[in-house]
């Protein structure tokens, strides 16, 4: 028997069937927990946003319209659980924590790649926000500008608009040699 779409499990849901719900947050519970770790830097943060997604999804399913993959939508819901977390606890988690280990737990002879990573993904966190969401959901979650459009709620043009100024702002924080790729 084929796997249930997203679609089907979330008519079903909104049904009123709970084995639905259950199922939807299985399938796409990872990926919470993934960009609010991304976006929050650590775990405890991003297991609480996570946490605080799956419990709010299940008053505001019926909001998702279809206009677009339930995926871009569950970014975006994500996303503003992040930055809710974030204002109700005063302060901005730097993003930077997350990949630290990269630094501290680098070989020798890999110090000097994971120094300028480390020093690169401080500059983006110092980015603006909308700059640092652009770089962020093309870069490492390797979405494209339309995709990243929607999650953000603007334009694609817009889009590429942060990532342009966010190129020649990391230009001018690291140097000639720096700048933020993967604009796909």
């Amino acid at each position: 028997m084929a796997e249930p779409t997203d679609s089907e499990l979330i008519a079903d849901a909104l049904a009123g069937r709970s084995q639905a719900f259950s199922a939807l947050l299985d399938r796409h519970y990872m990926t919470i927990y993934r960009i609010a770790f991304k976006w929050s830097g650590n775990r405890e943060d991003a297991e609480d946003i996570a946490q605080e997604v799956c419990v709010k999804l299940a008053s505001i399913l019926s909001s998702f319209d279809g206009r677009s993959a339930f995926t871009s939508w569950l970014y975006s819901v994500t996303l503003n659980a992040v930055r809710d977390h974030q204002r109700r606890n005063k302060r901005c988690q730097a993003k930077a924590d997350a990949y630290s280990m990269v630094v501290e737990n680098a070989a020798p002879a890999d110090q000097e790649m994971a120094t300028t990573l480390g020093q690169m993904w401080q500059a983006v966190k110092d980015l603006p926000a909308r700059q640092r969401d652009a770089v962020l959901l093309t870069s490492a979650e390797n979405l494209t500008h339309g995709e990243a459009a929607l999650v953000m709620g603007c334009k694609e043009s817009t889009v590429s608009w942060y990532l342009h100024e966010a190129r020649k702002a990391l230009k001018d924080l690291l140097g000639d040699g720096a700048g933020a790729h993967g604009d796909g």
